[in-house]
């Protein structure tokens, strides 16, 4: 009996399952994610209703505090990843983070939280996320074989989308009823579950690269390597300005549902579950992918910029939270593509210093983004603000196939990397 079409693309979306290790990080990632977005919409929405007068700029800074550890330690943190094993790495910021948010969660239930606790908050969660970011993402690459590492990237962007689905949803209610204190206190229990799945696993089964010697002149040669990759430049450059201006979904949502439709918290959860609906999609289909593509990078990016600026423009929330699905769609494409890029082409030896700098870029964008796109939201409404990241999305996507054209290379390039790396795994199996 032949297997059809359709059923043969999910085996092949889920392939990366068959890893005893990887199944075992997945588990715990779920729950460790919900306890994050949870966490995410609670802290938005305590800064933006419940400590300040609904200031933008107030939850702006808030996002800037938290991912500016990323922009200024991620090229760092990729040469530790490099150094240490990455499991005992992630064990050591896990707890940090799962130690912040138990703090914050005691404040707030506590009714003694004020501005400036968030705001340090923020930034010990930013200071682990710095470290554990570039470690988690170069992890994946040892949990499973080079041909299933799109599969294991679109799996692990799928547990992040289902947390997405279920938690601000659930996050609403839960403020709605009693705050957002149980929220913080839900994120610190879930890192419970990450570090249950670290132990777990199995090192006879992981295919760990040979630690890197410590030695001067690491964070720059990383650098140099990336420079010397116009490939590599293309995917980091339509990130930094897609990330900056585009991805700043907790801020906007709120600025929307409270600004634009005045809407309550059950509300604001809900366009977060919309996102994740069109998210969860989008990375199932592009677990199928054993290569990724700069032709759909940049399609992404382009589909991206025109849904978002369509849905600024939305008369109704009823329209604004449908149009949430494909803006999920399309920016979970873009990621997937960008995140795949970088773990398929990059030398082995290379890889944590790589993503590490992808990482500064793709989440340490955001305290330049997040201020701006609060600002505009607070001083020229909410529409602004969303309007501002689809238009300058699909501006650099429009860029980015202007630069292909003119330099027909860069795609030659960037196939002839992952071609040498699937060799370079050949050889060595």
């Amino acid at each position: 009996m032949t297997s059809s079409p359709t059923a043969g693309t999910s085996a092949s979306a889920f392939r990366s399952l068959r890893e005893p290790n990887f199944r075992c990080w997945i588990a715990g990632k779920v729950v460790s994610d919900l306890g994050t977005w949870m966490q995410r919409v609670a802290q938005d929405w305590l800064v933006l209703v419940d400590l300040t007068d609904h200031s933008g700029l107030a939850v702006g800074v808030t996002s800037a505090l938290q991912y500016l550890p990323m922009l200024l330690l991620s090229a760092h943190a990729g040469v530790l990843a490099d150094r240490w094993p990455k499991r005992r790495v992630l064990v050591v910021t896990q707890t940090a983070m799962g130690l912040a948010a138990l703090a914050m969660g005691l404040l707030v239930v506590t009714h003694t939280a004020r501005l400036w606790d968030v705001f340090l908050c923020a930034t010990v969660l930013g200071f682990g996320s710095a470290f554990d970011q570039p470690t988690r993402q170069a992890l994946i690459s040892e949990l499973v074989p080079l041909e299933d590492v799109l599969s294991a990237v679109s799996m692990n962007s799928t547990s992040t989308n289902l947390a997405r689905l279920v938690g601000p949803g659930v996050t609403g209610l839960i403020i709605a009823a009693w705050g957002t204190g149980p929220a913080f206190l839900v994120n610190a229990a879930s890192f419970i579950a990450a570090l249950v799945a670290l132990a777990l696993m199995n090192p006879v089964r992981m295919r760990p690269v040979p630690r890197l010697p410590r030695a001067r002149g690491q964070v720059r040669e990383g650098l140099v390597y990336v420079i010397g990759r116009p490939d590599l430049l293309l995917v980091f450059g339509l990130t930094a300005v897609v990330a900056t201006f585009g991805l700043n979904y907790q801020l906007t949502n709120a600025l929307m549902a409270t600004g634009a439709f005045h809407r309550g918290p059950e509300a604001y959860g809900l366009l977060g579950s919309m996102i994740a609906v069109g998210s969860l999609s989008g990375t199932l289909r592009g677990a199928s992918r054993r290569r990724p593509r700069l032709s759909l990078l940049i399609a992404s990016a382009i589909g991206f910029g025109i849904i978002v600026t369509v849905s600024a423009l939305a008369p109704s929330y009823l329209l604004f939270a449908v149009l949430l699905v494909p803006t999920g769609f399309a920016s979970i494409t873009f990621l997937n593509s960008a995140n795949g890029s970088v773990q398929m082409s990059t030398l082995p030896h290379m890889r944590s210093r790589v993503l590490a700098l992808y990482v500064a870029i793709r989440q340490g964008t955001t305290p330049v983004g997040a201020p701006i796109v609060g600002w505009l939201g607070g001083a020229v409404g909410a529409r602004s603000s969303v309007l501002c990241g689809g238009i300058v999305s699909l501006v650099a996507g429009v860029a980015a196939i202007a630069l292909i054209r003119t330099r027909p290379t860069l795609e030659a390039g960037y196939a002839a990397a992952i071609d040498a790396q699937e060799r370079t795994t050949a050889a060595s199996a």
